[in-house]
């Protein structure tokens, strides 16, 4: 007996692509169970057919020869349980997802991948200041000028800031306290992003505390360290803003300008023209995953979730 392969099949013979196919867009906007129900298929058969519609969608985009990435880790689970997922900043789109954890190991893995070749086309790595990341994309790549992410150097400010709500909650005492307590989101949130209601309670706050307020005021002007185009500008700023600090008594803030200065390299990269990315690309990427990983709890298949993150991006076929 012999059997003939026809191309308009799917992987499950019972199904041809085309229908696999428009299983796989319906699971792009809503979760397989409502598919499943709307198909009236089992669950596991839809998986199947919409992981066939993301290997076809990564076969299509072709294999990456990236520029800039964006290297960045995801938790996968508790128990701090890593994997590395890599970002092309110029097509906009995750390449990679993979290691078993965050260490040098793993990343080098990415590179494995790529290629020698292709990796000597990298000529920007935006990361965060994780020490294995670094090591691994200066011995594997080079050429690349490594620059750390401003929203995971911003997520810092942003302790620093709660680390002094926290040690002026346990100072005061009374009203004056009570002026703090629960305020921890508005705080951190920026004034655009709060509501009528929250800005009102924010201005409360910094109101009834000098300490506070100088802390937010310093956090909110930190962000125009990455408008400047030369890096002496950009140095004289940071400068001008330590010093801003002398008396405040803001130990958290003067921890954040020591690692601030200690891969000042890693910042100042960001002043060349050639190195101006869109540097809210990984973290709008992270949000996006952890929509993926709510939408997708309990399912252990990590394939799926490797397809689900490298195709989220990608356009529909």
């Amino acid at each position: 007996m012999k059997q003939e392969k026809l191309d308009w099949l799917a992987e499950n013979p019972f199904y041809t692509k085309r229908f696999a196919f428009f299983v796989g867009r319906r699971c792009r906007v809503t979760t397989i169970k409502d598919v499943a129900q709307e198909t009236h298929l089992d669950w596991k058969t839809v998986k199947e057919l919409e992981k066939q519609y993301m290997r076809e969608q990564l076969r299509r985009a072709g294999t990456p020869a990236p520029r800039a990435i964006g290297i960045d880790e995801i938790s996968i689970r508790k128990g701090h349980t890593y994997r590395i997922v890599v970002s092309d900043l110029i097509r906009r789109r995750p390449i990679w997802f993979g290691g078993e954890d965050r260490k040098e190991a793993s990343m080098a893995l990415f590179y494995d991948w790529l290629g020698e070749k292709k990796t000597r086309g990298i000529r920007l790595a935006v990361m965060d200041m994780w020490k294995p990341f670094y090591n691994v994309t200066v011995a594997r790549a080079p050429r690349a000028a490594i620059l750390y992410d401003k929203f995971h150097i911003l997520r810092h400010l942003g302790d620093a800031l709660d680390e002094v709500r926290k040690s002026e909650y346990r100072r005061l005492s009374g009203q004056d306290r009570s002026y703090i307590k629960g305020q921890k989101y508005t705080l951190l949130s920026h004034r655009e992003n709060l509501t009528l209601k929250g800005r009102q309670a924010l201005k409360k706050v910094l109101t009834a505390n000098q300490r506070l307020n100088t802390a937010y005021l310093l956090r909110e002007s930190f962000g125009q360290l990455w408008d400047y185009e030369r890096e002496g500008w950009a140095r004289r700023f940071f400068e001008n803003w330590r010093a801003s600090l002398k008396w405040q008594r803001l130990k958290p803030y003067e921890k954040f300008a020591e690692m601030i200065d200690r891969h000042w390299d890693g910042i100042a990269v960001y002043c060349k023209p050639e190195n101006k990315v869109a540097l809210g690309f990984v973290e709008g990427l992270n949000n996006k995953i952890r929509v993926i990983q709510r939408r997708a709890y309990g399912l252990r298949d990590e394939e799926y979730l490797r397809l689900k993150v490298l195709t989220c991006m990608l356009p529909e076929i």
